[in-house]
């Protein structure tokens, strides 16, 4: 019988869940391969929480949250290193909320935490596959034309850069189209069909990827 596996999200934002639901649901599809059991992933859940609260209090709210409503198995939690190196917010924010999720009762939350950290923003990511994000703006400039040539952990403000990309499509595109597109319609479409083969050249996924091998190791479900 195959084992259920019940996971949830929190990340910094609206567009971050938008963007990243997708690529969480097919990073775990294409790891259990990994794994000594049949596994069954169920739809990732996003636990919406009231804002204010510190990251660590809202990790904890989030761990109870999701193993009450729905018998959260794994919690994924994605967090921005802006200007900090991977090593740098494990220290300030990851490592302290295990610390007092360890602490909490193993029959009140989800004790497993899996980190999605980002380096600069989570729009480094979506700089990863070229092709796609030109595709869903629809240009054929080059990389150079769009000033998005750089590897995507190396610029301090991708955001602003996808921005700035968008800002130069729009030159030539019709009129009519000028004021449609913004990077708020790029989230959903680049997350749901991004090539992870692209993405696994990023440090920062690597992480993520090891982090969800380390939470199928926490489960007994990989040696």
């Amino acid at each position: 019988m195959a084992r259920q596996i019940f996971i949830g999200l929190i990340s910094e934002g609206s567009t971050d869940q938008r963007f990243l639901k997708s690529i969480v649901e097919r990073t775990f599809d294409d790891l259990k391969f990994e794994c000594d059991s049949d596994i069954d992933i169920f739809d990732i859940k996003e636990i919406k929480l009231s804002t204010g609260t510190t990251f660590v209090t809202k990790v904890l709210e989030s761990s109870s949250i999701g193993y009450k409503n729905f018998g959260m198995t794994i919690l994924c939690v994605q967090t921005d290193a802006d200007n900090r190196n991977l090593e740098d917010t494990y220290s300030h924010k990851i490592k302290p909320a295990l610390i007092e999720l360890e602490s909490q009762d193993a029959n009140q939350c989800c004790k497993i935490l899996v980190a999605i950290v980002p380096i600069q923003e989570t729009e480094a990511w979506m700089l990863a596959d070229k092709e796609l994000l030109k595709q869903e703006m629809g240009t054929d400039r080059s990389d150079n034309d769009l000033e998005i040539n750089r590897m995507p952990e190396h610029i301090a403000n991708p955001k602003e850069v996808i921005e700035n990309a968008i800002r130069i499509a729009r030159e030539s595109y019709t009129k009519k189209r000028r004021k449609d597109l913004t990077l708020a319609d790029l989230y959903l479409p680049i997350g749901q069909s991004i090539d992870l083969f692209k993405l696994e050249r990023l440090s920062s996924y690597q992480d993520f990827q090891s982090n969800v091998r380390k939470a199928f190791k926490s489960l007994n479900l990989l040696h």
